[in-house]
Parts: C-alpha cells; structure tokens; sequence
C-alpha cells in the first residue's frame, strides 16, 4: 500500500474518532454533559493522537519485527506505558493545576490505573499497529515491484544491444559473398542494408513500434537476401494484417526470418512464412528446410535473445519450435490486444 494511502486512512480514523469523542457529545448530548466531562473528552483525545504517532513513529519502526513474537509483547507493553504515562500525565498532573480537578479518584492505585487503560488504548494500538504494518511491507513491495521493473528494463536494453550486432554480422556476411563473387547485386545489397540500419539503430530504442514496422523490416530483410539466393520465387509468403497499428517489441519477428536465411537451403527448396493478426492476435508461422552445413558458434543469439524478450514482455505468449535433421518450424502466437 503506497504512503498516500496510509495518510488518507489515517485522516479517515482520526475523522471517525473525532466525531465520535468530541462532535457526537457535544453537539448532540451538550445537556448531559458537564464541563469537567468535556475537558476529559479533549484531553483522552489528545492522549489517543501523542499516542498513536509515538508508537507509529518511533516504537513500531525501532522495536516491532512481525517474525519475532516477544516483541509484540514488548510493544504491547510500551504501548501501555506511553499511552498510561501520557494520560497520567495530563489528566493527573496538569489538570489539577490548571483546572483544578483530576479524571481519576486520587487514592486510584497504580495497578487498577494501568489495567484500566488497557482496555482504554488496545484500539489505538491495534489501529497503530496495522497501519504501521501496512505501511512498511507496502512501501518494501512496491520497492520491489520497482526493483523487478528495472532489471526487467535493465536486461531488456542488455537483450537489444545483442540484436544489432548479429543483424549486421548476418547482412555483411551475405554482402561478403555477392561482393566475393563480383555480383551486381552487391551494391543494392548494401543500399538495402544502409535503409535497415537507419530504421533500426532509431526504433530499438523505442520499447515497442508499430505492427507495420516489424513488417517493413521483414519486407527489407527478405528483399536483402532475394538479392543472394538463386531461387527467390522459391519464398512462399502470406501476410493478412489487418491492424496495422498494433504495438509489437522492435526486432521480435526479424530474428527467426534471419534464422530461416542464415541456414536455410534454398537450392531447389525455400521456405514458408505466414503471418496475420485476426482478433488482435499475432500468428507467425515460418517452415524452411536446413542445410547440411555444420552452425556457426554464434548463430544461436538470435533466437534465445528473442525467448528472453518474450519471456519479459508477453508470458502469455504461445511459442513452439520443431527442429529436426531437415526442417526448422517456428510456431509464435501473441495476443497484441493491451499493447
């Protein structure tokens, strides 16, 4: 429960209290009350607020530990003393003074005083007590709360700073091999690649883009690599999006397409991609057949960094991976309906 909380609960007891010591008998009882009655109603509600903020914020905080069961009993017990001592001290020292009289009989002994004001301040510690309590684990979880936000934040730009790297590896790599082989295709490569960068370098900083984005980068990665594969009518593509507007985490899509390309056999075979967002729902659906070439030792970031993310930001995801010896599919389904 966060402090403001507490404060307006606090403002409402004391409300409720106010109105019941002070408002209720003098303004709707003023004939059966005497003056001496109405100094004791003033001067017990005074000893109910010292009280109260004595144990709140000092004894409570210094003292009490809700795992610790005899400090509940030494808490009770000061609270007894402070809201005892406190009283005695007004209605039995300083009245008498000022006004002349005193709340309780002067031969009251100590014992029957201090058993009288159990009773007397139980409510104003128990009120206290709870207060305090909720108080301190609420601020402690929201503390936490906070906490897990920024190392979610945290771990999420730690998960993006992977993502351009291994993009560009992937690309320059492609470009290495048109450039190697004196392709005319080598410099609209490059102009493609420069067009990505530009977008990307800008939208990963951003925590989520349009739907329609995520799709140009898809559209700008599979224009890149039709530029190396022999075989581009071999891409079988589907795309219904309907909502285009829709909020997705950059780059979250892009890694599988790269995945597909980078071990892709694309000779006499190419690859399957469906996506559509009917009822606000992703469905990214991605089939290609693999090569027989042994993986690089890096070529694994993409995809795990893409679990991370999903993990982080939508738990609720469905994602399914198929591999086997000749076949890579990816089965993704994310509702996008709160983004």
């Amino acid at each position: 429960m966060k402090r403001k909380q507490i404060i307006w609960l606090q403002i409402l007891y004391w409300s409720f209290d106010f109105f019941g010591t002070i408002i209720t008998p003098f303004y709707f009882f003023p004939d059966e009350l005497s003056d001496q009655v109405r100094v004791l109603k003033i001067t017990f509600f005074i000893v109910k607020i010292l009280s109260f903020y004595i144990l709140y914020l000092f004894i409570f905080p210094r003292v009490f530990r809700p795992d610790t069961l005899y400090t509940a009993v030494v808490v009770f017990l000061m609270s007894l003393f402070c809201f005892a001592g406190l009283r005695y001290l007004l209605e039995e020292i300083i009245l008498p003074v000022i006004v002349g009289f005193r709340n309780y009989n002067v031969n009251t002994g100590l014992t029957y005083y201090f058993f009288d004001n159990i009773y007397t301040s139980s409510l104003t510690t128990f009120i206290a007590g709870i207060l305090w309590v909720l108080e301190k684990y609420g601020i402690a979880e929201n503390d936490k709360r906070q906490l897990l936000i920024e190392k979610k934040q945290a771990e999420l730009q730690a998960l993006k700073t992977q993502i351009n790297p291994h993009f560009i590896f992937n690309s320059l790599n492609n470009i290495y091999s048109l450039v190697y082989q004196n392709s005319d295709k080598a410099l609209p490569a490059i102009e493609e690649l420069g067009q990505l960068l530009r977008y990307s370098t800008k939208d990963l900083e951003k925590d989520t883009i349009s739907l329609e984005k995520e799709m140009g980068y898809i559209n700008s990665l599979i224009a890149l690599e039709k530029l190396r594969i022999k075989n581009p009518e071999l891409l079988h593509i589907e795309k219904d999006i309907r909502h285009s507007y829709l909020k997705i985490s950059p780059m979250l899509l892009v890694p599988f397409v790269e995945n597909a390309f980078k071990h892709g056999d694309f000779r006499d075979k190419g690859f399957e991609m469906k996506i559509s967002d009917h009822d606000k729902f992703l469905h990214f659906y991605l089939l290609n057949f693999k090569t027989q070439k042994i993986k690089d030792t890096v070529s694994g970031i993409g995809i795990q960094n893409v679990k991370k993310r999903l993990e982080i930001l939508y738990p609720k995801h469905q994602l399914v991976i198929q591999e086997s010896e000749t076949e890579f599919k990816v089965d993704l389904k994310i509702d996008l309906r709160d983004e």
